[in-house]
């Protein structure tokens, strides 16, 4: 008897959700789209893990803001407040990019909170420049750590934390659903906005990163999400990573993509 009560107090346990934000710079206004419905449906993370633009929506959520609030925030955004992270494939300028202006917004919108006091436990994935491994941060400079994730190399200098340099953490998990795993989630839902290596002007050095980033995160991902049990993969076309010009697009296509799984993402819930 005593068996049988503990697998049916096992089956009826509420899973642990784990909403998991991917890599895709201005691609990531999808994601805005994608928490607006969720949070509409009265699904709410248990747990938040973001990569690279992933992890700026991470941050901002998991301090508390909701699906409106982000809407506005993205509508409203000074493109020249996230200059550092929107121009890798903007190619406007030369040299490197310090990546001051996303820390900073990014820790004046969470009101300077450190990622260990988040309303929502947050993880924020980066790479280790020297060893070339993913490396969760879930204690911290905010701010720092979503600069670090979002550190494209060749790009933005790397992000100086404890000593050790860390770059974009997309290069390693466009889309982290293990590192969601990691910290506890028993139900992955993820959002792909990664793009597809299909861009017809590869020409110059930034052409060439960004061809090269798309066709290593698509064989990564293919790997990665398979152990997702909900992949959310917004409809972005060929939606550049400096298309900010876009973002009520990106927003609706996270939006669109969210209410097709809807059902999917109630039935697992369930149990």
């Amino acid at each position: 008897m005593g068996g049988l009560s503990s697998c049916s107090l096992m089956g009826s346990k509420k899973p642990v959700v784990g909403l998991v934000l991917g890599a895709g710079a201005a691609r990531g206004f999808a994601h805005v789209g994608v928490i607006k419905v969720l949070e509409a449906q009265g699904v709410r993370p248990d747990i938040v893990v973001g990569s690279s633009a992933g992890s700026v929506i991470a941050a901002l959520l998991a301090s508390g803001a909701t699906g409106n609030d982000l809407n506005r925030l993205a509508l409203n955004l000074d493109e020249a407040t996230i200059a550092d992270w929107g121009l890798p494939f903007a190619g406007r300028f030369g040299g490197l990019i310090k990546g001051d202006a996303l820390q900073n917004m990014i820790n004046r919108e969470v009101q300077n909170k450190s990622i260990e006091q988040m309303r929502i436990p947050l993880g924020i994935v980066a790479t280790e420049l020297q060893s070339g491994k993913g490396v969760l941060f879930r204690t911290g400079n905010t701010g720092q750590a979503v600069r670090a994730s979002c550190s494209i190399p060749g790009v933005f200098q790397p992000t100086v934390i404890g000593g050790k340099e860390y770059v974009d953490g997309g290069l390693v998990a466009p889309v982290p659903v293990s590192y969601a795993k990691q910290m506890g989630a028993t139900l992955v839902i993820a959002v792909n906005i990664s793009s597809e290596p299909v861009h017809q002007d590869a020409s110059g050095t930034l052409g060439v990163l960004q061809q090269t980033i798309s066709i290593m995160q698509r064989s990564i991902n293919q790997f990665e999400l398979k152990s997702a049990d909900i992949v959310i993969t917004p409809h972005l076309k060929q939606m550049s990573g400096s298309d900010f010009r876009s973002r009520n697009a990106a927003i609706l296509a996270g939006e669109v993509a969210t209410q097709e799984q809807m059902g999917l993402i109630k039935e697992k819930l369930k149990g």
